[in-house]
């Protein structure tokens, strides 16, 4: 009879154990429950480097789905060099508009089993699990201390939400008295949540009115948050994580404010968590900006048109590839944008796109924003209830409208 010895039971059973972990890691179905779109801050929108020399920066993320566990990723994706953080924690914000924290929610995020991490430059880092029960529909609080300040900021402008910044390693802090605020997220991207098998995630792609110019601050009343709660109460849409990567001022065929949409696709689409479809709604800036300096030719119109529709085909190629369905929003009207002052040439290009968007056999569905948002009296402009006053975009009552007029049944698993 063979005898085993107690050393090499011992590492037997170790191995029997890391390997079960693995299996139950390999197991776990992600999902994604909140994303922001990235960019280079404008200068107005970046933090001033030397501020964030040994700082902690707390920041508040509304997320959609829930789940057992989660992971948050960081991005370095325009940064020139290595991005380095000392810390990551996450916890409970006692408030959407605050800086306060449930201090015993405070928890540390681990990268490959360490503390902090280096991002190489244009890259995104994903976190390990960390063991964080969400309830969907929550806000969750991420704090991140940087010893030096990153070699280029990536960003999201438009958060709509209050960020916290502070000297000195805070991120476990309850409170962070006499924080300078600010109205933008930066080098955070996303956050996954551990879900059922058949959950899946919704991509909002899209400029400023997916990311809510003219929402209330810190209220989360954007059109895709008045959805993501309506998909919440709806049993075959309470899997669903949406996914809102809007830009200020994006456009499908050029850079401005952010890379233009077909640039970006790969990241903001393609490579989310789970992403089953996506919602298409730009278009409005290339209009715009067509004829803002100065009016342009017959053929000039007629191509920005055509580039326009060949873009949406694009994004439908590249989606299918992937298995995502793509959901094309028709562009609203502007006809009383004080800032792109648009002619009937711009409103015939607005219908023509429009037309084809509603066409057959070019996106999987349609949201017809168009008509449920423009006045019957005057089809180029917005009904003046949903107005924010600038004549382009919506306010909340307009935000509320769009959200709640959406079919679930084009997002259901």
């Amino acid at each position: 009879m063979r005898f085993v010895s107690m050393r090499t039971l011992l590492c037997l059973s170790m191995v029997l154990v890391a390997t079960g972990q693995m299996k139950a890691q390999a197991t776990l179905h992600w999902v994604g429950s909140w994303a922001a779109s990235q960019q280079v801050p404008e200068p107005q929108n970046s933090v001033d480097p030397e501020l964030l020399r040994d700082a902690t920066l707390r920041q508040v993320v509304h997320l959609t789905v829930g789940g057992s566990q989660l992971r948050v990723r960081v991005s370095n994706a325009f940064g020139t060099q290595p991005l380095h953080l000392t810390a990551v924690h996450v916890a409970r914000p006692v408030s959407a508009g605050s800086a306060e924290i449930d201090a015993a929610s405070d928890t540390a995020v681990t990268f490959s089993g360490a503390r902090d991490l280096t991002v190489p430059a244009g890259a995104e880092y994903l976190s390990d699990a960390v063991a964080f029960p969400v309830a969907p529909l929550s806000n969750l609080a991420i704090s991140i201390h940087f010893d030096q300040a990153p070699t280029g900021e990536t960003g999201h402008p438009g958060s709509r939400t209050t960020s916290y910044l502070v000297h000195g390693d805070m991120v476990s802090a309850a409170s962070l008295p006499d924080a300078m605020t600010m109205e933008h997220w930066y080098q955070i991207s996303g956050v996954d949540v551990t879900s059922p098998m058949q959950a899946s995630s919704v991509v909002i792609l899209g400029d400023s009115i997916a990311d809510g110019h003219g929402a209330t601050t810190n209220g989360n009343d954007r059109w895709p948050d008045v959805l993501a709660a309506r998909m919440q109460g709806d049993k075959s849409t309470r899997t669903v994580g949406l996914l809102n990567e809007g830009i200020g001022g994006n456009r499908l065929l050029l850079d401005g404010l952010g890379p233009n949409a077909l640039a970006r696709f790969d990241r903001d689409v393609l490579a989310q968590t789970g992403v089953r479809a996506v919602i298409v709604l730009e278009g409005v800036n290339d209009l715009g900006t067509l004829t803002r300096d100065h009016d342009v030719s017959a053929e000039e119109h007629a191509a920005l048109v055509g580039r326009i529709e060949a873009a949406y085909a694009q994004m439908v190629e590249r989606a299918h590839a992937h298995g995502v369905r793509v959901i094309g929003a028709t562009i609203l009207p502007f006809g009383g944008s004080k800032y792109y002052h648009p002619g009937p040439e711009n409103e015939a290009d607005r219908q023509a796109i429009n037309a084809w968007i509603r066409g057959p056999r070019h996106f999987d569905g349609v949201v017809d924003f168009d008509a449920m948002m423009r006045d019957p009296a005057h089809l180029n402009l917005m009904l003046p209830a949903y107005d924010s006053g600038d004549g382009l975009h919506p306010g909340p009552a307009g935000y509320k409208a769009m959200g709640e007029a959406i079919p679930l049944s084009l997002l259901k698993n």
